[in-house]
């Protein structure tokens, strides 16, 4: 029985550290930071004075967030500038020998501050998860107790309070055995804790029959429900879940319906063997029924008399008696003590007493009538006794009747054989039966799923004939549409005159609603585990793959630093435009999927040919497998193909087919890109003889962060996400993407289906403008990071233009006054103003409204586009910069 809460559930919240705490944290890591680096400065010199920082910085955004690690960003380079810098006891602005290793340590510690965030954010998601299962726990109607490896209590809900008579506090870390004690209701000896043993077998355990708890004050409840391990990610069991409840009310109910079910037996054992003749008929006078009293007492038997109009013992003057009886009937009225006279097989006349009642059908019309006849001649004393006996034993039949015919439990009798010769409504509505009739033609085992009936035939109902009772959960089957319910079986046998067991009755609670919240618990506890092992999973993939960047990011800004060789400088900045081109499409595909499981991704389709977009993303690639030593073929139509597509996004999709196929092809091997058209529409096929894929793992290769091979020895880098990316966006041009496989060590080839556009006429293609030859610009550069404006301002100097650089909004403002610019590069988180309403107010000038204002910003979203446009910008630029796309900007 479950029990009321006993104290209220606070909603679940994420709960912010505090801030004092949070930046004393990170200042305490920047101060380790800066105290490893001063330990081994004797050994590393001048090598690497920033990199301990990066550890600062993570453990700052960890517990503090973006501001703290930005906090220790900057504070950690000017301490270590001074430091360990040369020259050392000064701070200097980074030179151009420094700025691109500067610049590598402040991008390096924004990404590590971002995925900070993220992981951050996971991990409140992941507190909410729980919490909410920790809600959904404390809420339920039943009893939950869940205790770790060792049988140690670790949570109870207020049910649980309430039932054990123990409070949460007091029984966190107690051994179970000490907080849910249970003894056998019979024997009152204990009884093994189911617990213990679903933790050491591993399975779901159910109580036994008639197990009672005893609560802490010594008072007891009989209970019934199960135990379950609880498995961690690796299905390692890691504690036990205990659900459980008071079954005392249904308890108190099975004794008083045995009860009843008994002496609804003795009321027919006693109509059988009574002295008084008990017969019944109709109301046209038909007897109907006819037992032995009334054999003895008129000398007829039931097969002489049943059937015979009950004139047959009436004397001929007493046949007007009959017509008052038959009209008291009919009005409903009973006939009490009626003395006459009566008339016997051999003639010879008696004194009787009558007593007559009404037989009522279910809608309470009178059908018929019972009669008993006794012999007052010789016992009326004893005619007293039985007429009182017999009319309360008629009161409780009726109470009976009632309660079977109003319960919405299943109640059922059948013989031995199993067929059945009573069903309540009730049951048979459950079972989606007409009638009893119907049902007798329907065996007991019939009422239960195929799979089901030899476990109940030929286990459960033996073994209920040996004990005289039993009980199981089984599911009963619905005649009618098949439908499953689960029940809470509960067999009792009847014993018949000689005390054998003559048949079986039953009293069964519907309890699939119990078993589905079970399934639900069960089933959302399971999916918070697999999330939780996907989150760590992912989160170890993608620190891998952050960190692989870094290693050859730190040598070339070394490289840098220390001079040398031009072609050594040339092949440092190629390696860390690589690199830093590798995190930029980490980031960009991270920000993909966001756009995908928000559905807020959109394609901008337009009709185009497909060949060049195939050989822009050809392009893209070749560097790649140039550099692996793998040969790259390409195979195009003679013809064109013309589709209705976004020519981005379809790139993107080819680029990391081609991209994937290099990362898994060993260095000489082969990589074939083969455009079709079949079908009225374009088939691309990428195909190499890289490692291949099992069998086993090609169903799940295009699910989000899948990853063929996750050991701590694998090679090939990646996130698991892009193979995701082809398959949304190829499903999103109305196409298909499959892949298959020889096997390991056997190449893979993904080919992609896309439909031709509706129009097959050539795709309008405008024609390129003339180069325009290089024009010089005044540019206004507006970014917070002193770095990365100086750098810009260097690279657009090289570039032969004017470039003028400030820090704020406000300075923007005046310095576009003052300046009058061509071009205003601005970032938007800037001091003071924000770029939105540096952009607004300087649009209100006269001269500004032919100024081109382009936004620089990390905000990459389409939102974030959106919202630049309408504050009045031109373009919308993303850092890190694609520095020919900004050149290619200022020579137009």
């Amino acid at each position: 029985m479950s029990q009321p809460n006993s104290r209220s559930v606070a909603p679940f919240r994420a709960v912010r550290p505090n801030t004092r705490v949070s930046y004393a944290i990170a200042a305490a890591a920047l101060a380790g930071a800066v105290l490893v680096r001063y330990v081994f400065d004797p050994w590393m010199g001048d090598t690497l004075p920033l990199v301990t920082l990066f550890g600062a910085v993570a453990a700052a955004a960890w517990v503090g967030g973006m501001r703290a690690a930005a906090l220790v960003t900057v504070l950690g380079y000017i301490v270590c500038s001074y430091l360990f810098i040369e020259p050392r006891g000064t701070v200097t602005f980074p030179n151009p020998g420094t700025l691109i290793g500067v610049l590598a340590y402040l991008f390096t510690c924004a990404l590590i501050i971002g995925f900070g965030e993220m992981t951050r954010s996971a991990q409140r998601r992941a507190s909410q998860q729980s919490e909410l299962l920790r809600v959904t726990l404390h809420s339920i109607g039943d009893a939950v107790i869940t205790t770790d490896v060792a049988g140690r209590v670790t949570y109870m809900n207020a049910v649980a309070e309430h039932l054990t008579g123990w409070t949460e506090a007091d029984a966190v870390a107690h051994p179970l055995d000490d907080v849910f004690r249970i003894v056998n209701e019979d024997t009152r000896q204990p009884v093994e804790n189911p617990a213990t043993k679903a933790l050491r077998q591993g399975v779901v355990v159910g109580l036994a029959n008639h197990t009672v708890l005893i609560r802490k004050d010594g008072g007891d409840s009989p209970i019934d429900d199960s135990a379950a391990p609880i498995r961690d990610e690796l299905g390692r069991i890691s504690g036990c879940v205990l659900i459980f409840r008071d079954v005392s009310a249904q308890r108190r109910l099975q004794r008083d319906r045995a009860g009843q079910l008994l002496t609804a037996r003795l009321l027919a054992s006693i109509v059988e063997s009574s002295d008084d003749a008990i017969v019944s008929k109709s109301l046209d006078g038909t007897i109907q029924s006819w037992n032995r009293g009334a054999e003895r007492l008129f000398g007829y038997s039931a097969a002489e008399a049943i059937g015979r109009h009950i004139s047959l013992v009436i004397p001929p003057d007493r046949i007007a008696e009959e017509d008052e009886i038959v009209a008291n009937l009919k009005a409903g009225r009973r006939i009490d003590h009626f003395e006459t006279e009566r008339v016997r097989a051999d003639g010879s006349r008696l004194l009787v007493s009558l007593t007559i009642s009404p037989i009522k059908d279910d809608d309470g019309t009178v059908i018929g009538a019972s009669k008993i006849v006794r012999d007052v001649t010789r016992q009326r004393e004893a005619e007293q006794r039985e007429r009182a006996l017999l009319s309360e034993s008629a009161a409780v039949n009726a109470k009976f009747q009632a309660l079977v015919d109003q319960s919405t439990d299943f109640i059922g009798i059948c013989d031995l054989n199993g067929v059945p010769f009573f069903i309540n409504r009730a049951g048979l509505a459950l079972v989606g039966l007409a009638d009893l009739d119907q049902a007798r033609h329907a065996p007991v085992k019939d009422f239960f799923f195929p799979e089901d009936q030899p476990r109940i035939v030929d286990e459960f109902y033996p073994s209920v004939l040996a004990r005289g009772h039993g009980e199981v959960d089984v599911r009963f089957r619905n005649f009618k549409t098949g439908e499953a319910r689960w029940m809470a079986y509960k067999v009792v046998t009847l014993p018949g005159a000689d005390g054998q067991p003559m048949g079986f009755a039953t009293v069964s609670q519907d309890m699939t609603e119990r078993r589905q919240l079970e399934d639900n618990l069960r089933s959302l506890a399971a999916d918070l585990s697999e999330a939780d092992r996907r989150k760590n999973e992912f989160l170890a993939i993608l620190a891998h793959e952050l960190r692989n960047p870094l290693a050859p990011i730190s040598n070339a800004a070394r490289v840098l630093r220390l001079g040398g060789p031009a072609d050594g400088i040339k092949s440092a900045a190629e390696v860390l435009e690589r690199q830093v081109a590798q995190m930029s499409r980490l980031v960009d595909d991270l920000l993909d999927m966001s756009r995908i499981s928000r559905g807020k991704i959109e394609l901008r389709k337009q009709r185009v040919e497909l060949r060049p977009i195939v050989e822009q993303a050809v392009e893209s690639v070749r560097p790649i497998a140039e550099s692996n030593g793998q040969e790259l073929t390409v195979t195009l139509p003679s013809g064109a193909i013309v589709l209705d597509a976004d020519p981005v996004r379809l790139a993107q999709v080819i680029g990391n087919l081609l991209n994937n196929a290099c990362k898994f092809t060993d260095r000489g091997g082969q990589i074939r890109l083969t455009v079709t058209e079949e079908d009225g529409g374009a088939v691309i096929r990428v195909s190499d003889n890289g490692i291949g894929i099992a069998a086993e793992n090609l169903p799940r290769l295009f699910e989000m962060f899948a990853q063929v091979d996750t050991s701590l020895e694998r090679s090939r880098d990646g996130l698991g996400i892009g193979l995701t990316l082809v398959k949304t966006l190829v499903e999103l041009h109305g196409g298909t993407v499959a892949v298959q496989s020889a096997g390991l060590g056997r190449g893979t080839e993904f080919i992609v289906r896309l439909p031709a556009a509706a129009d097959r006429s050539a795709a309008a293609v405008p024609a390129a403008p003339a180069p325009k030859a290089p024009r010089r610009r005044r540019i206004l550069i507006v970014d917070d990071s002193q770095d990365g404006a100086e750098s810009l301002a260097m690279l657009l100097q090289i570039g032969g233009h004017e470039t003028h650089v400030v820090h704020d909004g406000a300075e923007a403002l005046v310095a576009a006054e003052r300046i009058r610019p061509d071009v205003i590069l601005l970032d938007i988180g800037l001091p003071k103003l924000n770029g939105y309403e540096v952009c607004s107010r300087i649009r209100q000038r006269p001269w500004g409204r032919e100024v081109r204002l382009v936004a620089l910003t990390g905000w990459g979203q389409e939102q974030d586009r959106h919202r630049s446009k309408a504050a009045g910008f031109n373009g919308h630029l993303v850092k890190p910069v694609d520095h020919d796309v900004l050149l290619k900007m200022m020579a137009e």
